[in-house]
């Protein structure tokens, strides 16, 4: 399942062993900004920069009294996972692909020790309550078997995860201390598009440092994140980064940074955070419940365009364009059909189709939603009563006896998501390989097709046709845009 555009969490990972792996380091050109007029003042708090007189020199803004306030509030996040045999044909379980170091390691893995090797992470994260609970990226604790969290003075903990929320990227951890220093949180949503913000972060293990930017746009939807707004920003963040804070000029956080859009692994001017609502969201869910419950509609939709807006009689470029509705669902009961434009959401209105997914998700299931939606020229209004969204099942390693014996994958369902975008109609998803699967070149991302030639319809049925195959099957594979067939050895 290809997309046109690379996006790459940041997190830095490395392997722990006998060598020593050499710095990762992008030398770039300072940053010239326009001269500050003698006796101009500088921005020491939120006070904004006035709109320049004619000719006038424009100051440039002092990030220095948000560092000092908050600075010891943004700590070190480390991580160690254990990772696999090294070897020819073996990937490097536990480093994304879209991690810096994943190519080095693919293409130099038959150099590595044969033995097993601990996966090792960077990231960032920041304070949130004085007694030790730190808000952080998931993707940076969610493999990890030790996490251990270093603060600016020097002083080292072991964190323990309360809760992770892949989904949304936002995970929970806590260390057993008290009186911590603590961020200021913007709680208003006022986020405006211009505005100046800070990053504070580990970049490449580089602790505690400073970049800025400014805000580039709001609400942006990224290909496979579905439940979350991004901010948008042009600040320099890198791998290691994951979890850090973005502050705007009151010294409020106002979003987590995640992800970055590059095509060489490093900063390319593209950021985005998780906005700090979502994730305060999440983090009250996971504190109460373990868990984060999300409103569900069961449909599939699609951007209106102006040709479809001329063609569904829509006397503006707007709305979520319903492509499917799920037999059974919420969406089908409220007799939502296909060719149904969704232009608003309990009052709000549905610009793009990716605004819909948020305002559902944040519908606590077993509430009324009131859906304006535009049918063959004519507005209708609709009552639905929102489902709950299943977290997809994944095969555990502990009793699945994939993971156990013979393949050695943990597999998931394909989304109804996944089935529109990709064109596939059955197979499972590789969400881990170990053993005889990792050996024949079995990676994260692959879907499995067929066993044998026999289509996978589920994960059980893959099971059953596993458990009853001889020492060596054949697995149907694609893998981005090719399909493949990859023999196994089980042994």
């Amino acid at each position: 399942m290809k997309q046109t555009m690379i996006f790459r969490s940041l997190i830095v990972a490395g392997v722990i062993s006998g060598a020593t792996l050499g710095g990762y380091i992008a030398q770039n050109a300072t940053n010239s900004y326009p001269a500050v007029a003698a006796g101009a003042p500088t921005m020491q708090t939120a006070a904004a920069v006035a709109a320049p007189q004619p000719g006038a020199r424009i100051a440039v803004p002092d990030f220095t009294s948000i560092v000092d306030e908050n600075g010891a509030a943004v700590v070190n996040v480390s991580v160690v996972g254990k990772g696999e045999k090294g070897g020819p044909g073996v990937e490097m379980p536990g480093l994304d692909p879209s991690n810096p170091f994943y190519e080095f390691f693919r293409q130099f893995r038959g150099q590595l020790p044969q033995n097993q090797a601990p996966v090792q992470g960077l990231g960032s994260g920041f304070i949130v309550r004085a007694d030790g609970i730190i808000l952080t990226n998931a993707h940076v604790v969610s493999d990890a078997t030790t996490v251990t969290v270093k603060l600016t003075d020097k002083r080292e903990y072991k964190a323990k995860v309360l809760g992770i929320d892949k989904p949304s990227d936002v995970a929970v951890i806590k260390i057993e201390a008290t009186d911590l220093p603590v961020v200021k949180i913007d709680r208003n949503d006022d986020v405006k598009v211009g505005e100046w913000v800070l990053a504070i972060g580990s970049p490449y293990g580089f602790d505690n440092t400073v970049t800025s930017g400014i805000v580039s746009a709001k609400a942006r939807a990224l290909p496979g994140d579905t439940y979350v707004p991004f901010i948008q920003t042009d600040v320099a963040v890198n791998p290691g980064n994951s979890g850090g804070p973005l502050f705007n000029m009151k010294g409020e956080v106002i979003g987590i940074n995640s992800q970055i859009y590059s095509r060489s692994g490093g900063y390319q001017g593209l950021s985005f955070a998780v906005p700090i609502d979502v994730a305060l969201k999440v983090q009250d869910e996971l504190l109460q419940h373990g868990r984060v419950t999300r409103g569900r509609l069961g449909v599939g939709i699609q951007d209106v365009n102006q040709a479809l807006a001329e063609s569904f009689g829509l006397k503006k470029t707007a709305g979520a364009l319903v492509t499917s509705v799920e037999k059974d669902s919420p969406a089908a009961k409220a007799g939502l059909e296909p060719g149904d434009v969704i232009v608003r959401y309990n009052g709000k209105d549905v610009n793009t189709s990716a605004q819909l997914p948020v305002l559902v998700s944040n519908t606590k299931p077993g509430e009324v939603a009131k859906l304006d939606v535009v049918r063959k020229g004519d507005s209708k209004r609709l009552d639905v009563t929102v489902g709950e969204l299943k977290a997809e099942k994944v095969a555990d390693a502990n009793d699945s006896k994939l993971e156990q014996g013979r393949l050695g994958v943990a597999v998931r369902a394909l989304s109804p998501q996944e089935r529109q975008q990709s064109g596939i109609a059955n197979g499972v998803v590789v969400e881990n390989a170990t053993g005889a699967a990792a050996t024949a070149g079995i990676q994260p991302g692959d879907v499995i097709l067929s066993v044998n030639n026999t289509p996978v319809k589920d994960v059980e049925q893959l099971k059953q046709l596993v458990s009853k195959a001889g020492k060596r099957v054949a697995l149907l594979v694609q893998r981005e845009d090719a399909k493949m067939y990859v023999p196994v050895d089980l042994g």
